[in-house]
């Protein structure tokens, strides 16, 4: 049995040799030993010019002349590490990733970087989308990040020149704005204007679903008796000592903004993502407006929740924070009440040291963070951007923390920066479900070439079966064959796809299942090209002297036609294979593009490229479609120069008139 083993082994790593290096291999292997011997026994050393180099190293030698194509090699090979190795070091990704708070962003990664003027005297920093505000002890203003508001023109970095020549006590980001108030109590606002979030027009008073900013907010406040200033998605409050609050904004984003307005006993106030909360004077539960909302709440993610007043048993709450869907409550003894949607995939509240309790808590959109007696940071919540790994073990003398979207700031007592966590910015932008284009493309890449090679492998088992059974066996079974072949050939692929993909659409498949379909017929119509060349080769190939002496010598059909002839055309099916892979990648693109492939949000390259084919896309957010674009083109362009390389090198005449 162990010597039957060897046997095939054998076979078939003389198969594997003669199909990738030619019959002269096995010769010049024969020479070198005979060399050896010769060597061995004090004769003569034999002439260079009888060995024979093979015919693989030969193309290999041809093919490395060529740098350009080298070059291909390496950007493919780079591509095809990318999108199957790239994922692992990459940010968290599923296809359905949306953020509304994320759309449309430019490539950047500054969300991070705050001024160093800023860094040694931080008063405050806050953020609620993009870009990010922060504020000095001295009372100057800084903006970072994305900071240029959609197509609309206008760009927050812009600090009106009466903001920069006042002393500022307190800054507020909302979406698409920030807010101001010097130390007159006189306010400001920039960004966008439209629903009313910094400045009072006829087209606000004449909207019933805005709020107008109060009148005593425009006339001034004592800066010296606000207690909280905030923003929200488009709009924006001012919680005074005294429990006033002034809040204004855009009713449709806030349904349950009109609860809120004329509020006189209110301790504490947030933004969740489509709510106004807040906390009374009595402190024993979550001020929403809305009855049955928001009055539950669980110690740890997953928990089931009690009733609020059985929660807390007699403790209260001393501040609420919000996500985009959670609330996150501090209590007098150190601890913390959650409340709203925590989805259970989000990492728990930490477990503190005995003694140690939090003593202040920021929220981002689906983190939060926190600080403790102690002076330990701790984050928990979405960890979409790692946004809620805080360096706990590296911060122990944190004052205070700052939260944004996706980012948390650490600053000690000295108001001077410890450190900053979470998202750095987008390496090619966001599209317009706010998703980060760099891991679509990644995964598209993934999906596109996947298809490729599935389809490329059906149509080779299929074609190169059916062209060498055609043209070996000739006469009634070549003529059937290639019949057939014909039938396959002639079927239009794309409005075959249109017209199948219309049907389908009715039925209930996953993206799996429409993924496989895809490649089956991909594979299935465009295995008659390997038939057809596999078949011109053989009809020369099976007229060979060595075909005709394996006849001679009793050797079996099939194994004449899989074992002689057909390791002897490989480098022509060879050539086909790498062409016929860049033309699936670009049929698939191509069906994905039109909208009969890969649906989103599975990513894939042609239906992220249809996402951007509009004029605002081209004109506004280039960023959506030219580096997917660019990718796409670049890897084509090297793949199909590899096979017209690999088919120059093969055929001799055509590589020396080159």
């Amino acid at each position: 049995m162990k010597e039957n083993r060897e046997n095939i082994f054998q076979k078939l790593g003389r198969w594997v040799t003669r199909m990738f290096m030619g019959p002269a291999y096995e010769d010049r292997m024969y020479r070198k030993s005979k060399k050896a011997e010769e060597k061995k026994d004090g004769e003569n050393k034999p002439d260079d010019s009888e060995l024979i180099v093979s015919p693989g190293r030969q193309v290999l030698q041809r093919f490395f002349e060529r740098k350009f194509a080298v070059i291909s090699v390496g950007v493919v090979l780079i591509m095809f590490c990318v999108v199957f190795i790239g994922p692992l070091f990459m940010p968290k990704y599923y296809d359905a990733y949306t953020e509304t708070t994320q759309k449309d962003l430019p490539p950047t990664m500054s969300f991070m970087k705050v001024p160093k003027e800023l860094q040694n005297d931080i008063k405050m920093i806050d953020n609620y989308g993009s870009f990010t505000v922060g504020l000095s002890n001295s009372g100057k203003v800084y903006v970072w990040g994305i900071t240029r508001i959609g197509a609309t023109g206008l760009d927050v970095k812009h600090i009106p020149e009466e903001v920069q020549n006042a002393k500022i006590e307190w800054v507020s980001a909302g979406i698409d704005h920030i807010i101001a108030i010097d130390e007159n109590g006189k306010f400001y606002g920039w960004g966008s204007n439209q629903f009313g979030q910094y400045a009072v027009t006829e087209k606000v008073l004449s909207n019933p679903n805005l709020a107008p900013v109060p009148e005593e907010v425009l006339d001034g406040v004592d800066p010296d008796q606000i207690q909280k200033v905030t923003s929200g998605y488009q709009a924006s409050a001012i919680l005074m000592q005294d429990g006033t609050l002034y809040i204004w904004g855009n009713k449709q984003a806030y349904s349950n903004i009109d609860s809120f307005i004329g509020k006189t006993n209110m301790e504490d106030v947030d933004f969740t993502l489509n709510y106004v909360v807040g906390l009374t004077k009595d402190r024993n539960s979550v001020f929403c407006g809305v009855r049955g909302l928001y009055n539950t709440a669980r110690a740890a993610i997953g928990d089931k929740g009690t009733k609020m007043t059985e929660f807390l048993n007699g403790r209260k709450i001393e501040s609420v924070t919000a996500t985009t869907k959670s609330i996150c409550c501090l209590l007098d003894d150190g601890s913390v009440a959650l409340v709203g949607d925590f989805p259970t995939d989000t990492t728990q509240v930490p477990t503190l040291a005995e003694g140690e309790y939090y003593t202040e808590i920021q929220g981002g959109a689906y983190h939060f963070t926190a600080c403790t007696n102690l002076g330990h940071v701790y984050s928990w919540g979405g960890d979409h951007f790692y946004q809620a790994e805080a360096p706990t073990g590296k911060i122990t003398n944190a004052a205070k923390v700052y939260t944004g979207s996706f980012q948390s700031y650490a600053v000690d007592e000295n108001d001077q920066l410890l450190g900053k966590w979470g998202l750095k910015g987008y390496l090619f932008g966001t599209d317009d479900a706010g998703a980060d284009i760099a891991s679509r493309v990644v995964a598209g890449g993934r999906v596109t070439m996947t298809v490729g090679a599935i389809a490329v492998i059906i149509e080779i088992l299929i074609g190169v079966t059916i062209g060498l059974i055609s043209g070996y066996a000739g006469g009634w079974v070549d003529i059937l064959l290639m019949r057939i072949a014909e039938v396959f050939y002639s079927i239009p692929l794309y409005p075959f796809m249109l017209i199948l993909s219309s049907l389908l659409a009715q039925a209930s498949l996953t993206q799996n299942q429409r993924l496989l379909m895809i490649m089956v017929i991909l594979g299935v119509l465009g295995w008659p090209g390997f038939a057809y060349i596999t078949r011109a080769q053989i009809l020369v190939a099976r007229e060979s002297e060595y075909v005709t002496a394996a006849q001679a010598m009793g050797v079996k059909e099939g194994r004449i036609a899989f074992k002689h002839i057909l390791p002897n055309i490989i480098s022509v099916i060879l050539v086909n294979i790498v062409l016929s892979f860049a033309a699936s990648m670009q049929t698939e693109t191509s069906l994905s593009f039109l909208g009969f492939g890969v649906m989103y949000p599975q990513p894939s390259w042609g239906n992220m490229l249809t996402r951007a084919s509009n004029a605002t896309a081209a004109i506004n957010f280039w960023w959506q479609w030219l580096f997917t674009s660019i990718i796409l083109v670049f890897t084509a362009v090297c793949i199909n120069t590899i096979g017209d390389t690999i088919r120059d090198v093969m055929d001799p005449k055509s590589s020396n008139d080159k």
